[in-house]
This record gives C-alpha cells, sequence and structure tokens, in this order.
C-alpha cells in the first residue's frame, strides 16, 4: 500500500485557521505521518509553519502513540496525553476516560487527524461523551503503483504456496482482499489463509481479518514489528502443524 497525501486539503487548513483561534479545546493526533503531512500542508500553503506550532502549544494534545509523540517533541509541542499500548481507539477513549475528572468532553470542540480512513468507532465514542468533533483528514491509503507484488501473493495464498503470512496494518487486508476479487480469487484466498499461519499485529488488524472471515493464529505480546516477527518466527512451525493436522 502507499500514502497519498490529500493535495487540495482544505479541512486542514479551516482546521488550522480554527486552532489560530483558540477554537479547540482537543486536539488528537493519531499517526506521526499524519501529523508531519498536517504540517507540512498549512506550511505550504500558508507559507509558514510556527502559528499553527503556536497554536498546538495552547491545546491540549492527545497523542495515540510514540510517534506522533517524537514528532511534537521536535516541534516542542507539549503532550498532554497519551493513549498507551496497543495504540487503537479504545485506548484513546479509555485515556479520556481517565481524565473525564479534571477534562470533560460535553461541550468540547475536538480534532482528530485521520490517518487513511475515518475511524468510525472513535469518533462515534467522542460524540457519545458529548464531544463536538471536526475530522481532519490529511493523507489517504492507495493501492501500490506495481501491483505485481500483491498480485503474486493473492496467487500465492490461492494455490496455498505459503506456510506464513505477516499483516502490519489492517489496510493491507482490504487491499490483499481487494486484489483477490479483481482476480476472481478472493473465495480461494479467504480458504487459503485458513491452512496458513496467520499472525496480526495488533487488534485493529485482527478486526478487520475477523471482519473478513479469517482467525488469525496469534498477536505478538507488543504491537510492534520486531515483536512480531519473532514471536511469529518462534511459533510458526508448531501452529502450521497444528493447523494442518485438523
Amino acid at each position: 500500500m502507499r500514502e497519498v497525501p490529500l493535495q487540495s486539503n482544505p479541512e486542514a487548513i479551516a482546521f488550522a485557521d480554527a486552532l489560530g483561534q483558540d477554537a479547540f479545546g482537543l486536539v488528537i493526533l493519531l499517526t506521526g505521518v499524519g501529523a508531519r503531512a498536517l504540517v507540512a500542508v498549512i506550511e505550504r500553503v500558508r507559507g509558514t509553519r510556527e502559528a499553527f506550532l503556536d497554536a498546538l502549544r495552547r491545546t491540549k494534545i492527545l497523542a495515540r502513540g510514540p510517534k506522533p509523540v517524537a514528532a511534537l517533541r521536535e516541534w516542542n509541542v507539549p503532550v498532554w496525553l497519551t493513549a498507551p499500548e496497543p495504540n487503537t481507539w479504545r485506548e484513546v477513549l479509555m485515556a479520556l476516560d481517565s481524565k473525564a475528572s479534571e477534562f470533560a468532553l460535553a461541550g468540547v470542540h475536538v480534532a482528530v487527524q485521520e490517518y487513511g480512513e475515518s475511524n468510525a468507532e472513535l469518533l462515534a465514542g467522542l460524540q457519545a461523551r458529548g464531544a463536538l468533533v471536526t475530522r481532519v483528514p490529511v493523507y489517504q491509503w492507495a493501492l501500490p503503483d506495481d501491483l505485481g507484488p500483491l498480485q503474486a501473493a493473492v496467487s500465492a495464498i490461492a494455490n496455498r504456496d505459503l506456510d506464513v503470512v505477516l499483516f502490519t496494518t489492517a489496510t493491507q487486508v482490504v487491499h490483499l482482499l481487494q486484489v483477490a476479487r479483481s482476480m476472481q480469487l478472493d473465495d480461494r484466498v479467504i480458504d487459503g489463509l485458513r491452512h496458513i499461519v496467520v499472525a496480526s499485529i495488533g487488534p485493529t488488524t485482527t478486526e478487520e481479518l475477523v471482519r473478513n472471515r479469517i482467525t488469525p493464529d496469534l498477536e505478538p505480546t507488543r504491537p510492534k514489528m520486531g515483536f512480531l516477527v519473532r514471536e511469529t518466527a518462534e511459533r510458526a512451525a508448531d501452529l502450521l502443524k497444528s493447523k494442518r493436522h485438523t
């Protein structure tokens, strides 16, 4: 998959202008690459980013995980709250709930920097707590320019030529099945994955797999690439033997 910046992004510019007028009580940054893309869009359109960063410094910031935190530190923007691992929308809401006695969301204007696609569960959870939510899309996911490797993976799964498949984002699941459908192999891919060790990096990816009738065989103890690779390597042989003898 590839990230495609939204070159014409009136929502981001409108958000920046409103933030400059202190219109938001909370800004939620979901990804580091999205936060950086947001700043780049504003700098390109406005010619500077300093006014925007100053406005962020005056606002409560919730970072979903370590990557937006790293970007904010580079910009000397303080982080009010960080969602814990596995850094899903559930942890974002839990973190906010833990602060409810000192910062209730009812009536608060909240901006959510989105990544790839809108997270309906997060938006609904914020709204259920009384927040007035503004979506700030920054980039979207697209299929890779060269579909050859993905088409080869589809064929290999459909033909049961693989032993292990690792998924590191939910979008990879979506794109795999999208390409499989275009090749009229989606049912064979889903069946093939039932005979292959399927490893999912974390809950959001697992949810997408389950939504498509695919049950992952493992999630790592931490939602990190290194943990995913190591723990899959340690367990794959036993899992594969068990799957192919049931």
